[in-house]
């Protein structure tokens, strides 16, 4: 199971009724986009602010998200039972991690949220994103990110790192992983379709450019909320 990682706060797991204190962030973007390297390089650059941060994932996050995550990437699902996992996965994530953080006033950082349904299940897959986008909304009670960075690179260049990176760990490839490239060019169409609809919120990031100017670049579009942090 992956562990949660916590920077500079034990992570208390309680609701309250207090009001949401954080901020959440969210990276998207294709396999071998970055998004995990870049989620960790933010985390320590706002540790070194002295602002407390959480990176977690999805599918993922919990530990029946981590259980559900490998039952999703592992086992032959039709479209529609693998849109309900990762629906059932997103609402325990919010319950038990996102907004019990967000109200002790941690950020959160989340390696894929809700768009990554939209991309993947509707685009990819090709089920109504309509109906995707309303359930999103139910199993997340209307709660998405401040800032979202579609980490943006093109299928080919992500699927030939994907599969280097698996290479290098002598991991076997997930069932996404193993998809066309036909499919990977559909998800990617359709993050950049939501980052045309939703341009105060998601940020398209040239994933391309090496690690260090694509942190450089997140940090840029994060000067708003740092300068605000305790709004």
């Amino acid at each position: 199971m992956q562990a949660l990682r916590i920077y500079g706060v034990p992570l208390r797991k309680v609701l309250t009724d207090r009001p949401i204190m954080g901020k959440f962030i969210s990276f998207e973007g294709i396999e071998g986009s970055g998004k995990s390297t870049q989620a960790r390089l933010l985390a320590h650059a706002l540790s070194d602010k002295g602002i407390r941060c959480i990176v977690t994932r999805e599918p993922g996050g919990t530990p029946l998200g981590e259980r559900i995550r490998e039952i999703v990437l592992r086992s032959e699902l039709s479209p529609m039972a693998e849109l309900f996992l990762y629906l059932a996965v997103r609402a325990e994530h919010l319950r038990e991690i996102i907004i019990p953080s967000l109200r002790d006033g941690i950020w959160v950082i989340s390696d894929r949220y809700s768009d990554a349904t939209v991309a993947y299940q509707g685009y990819g897959r090709g089920l109504s994103i309509d109906k995707i986008l309303e359930l999103n909304r139910i199993a997340t009670s209307g709660i998405f990110p401040h800032i979202t960075f579609l980490l943006d690179v093109p299928a080919e260049i992500g699927i030939q790192r994907a599969m280097s990176r698996i290479s290098d760990t002598g991991m076997e490839p997930d069932r996404f992983e193993r998809e066309s490239l036909e499919f990977h060019r559909r998800v990617r169409d359709g993050y950049l379709m939501l980052a045309e609809m939703e341009p105060g919120r998601i940020k398209v990031i040239d994933a391309v450019d090496d690690r260090e100017k694509i942190h450089k670049k997140v940090m840029s579009h994060l000067e708003p909320l740092l300068i605000n942090k305790d709004a």
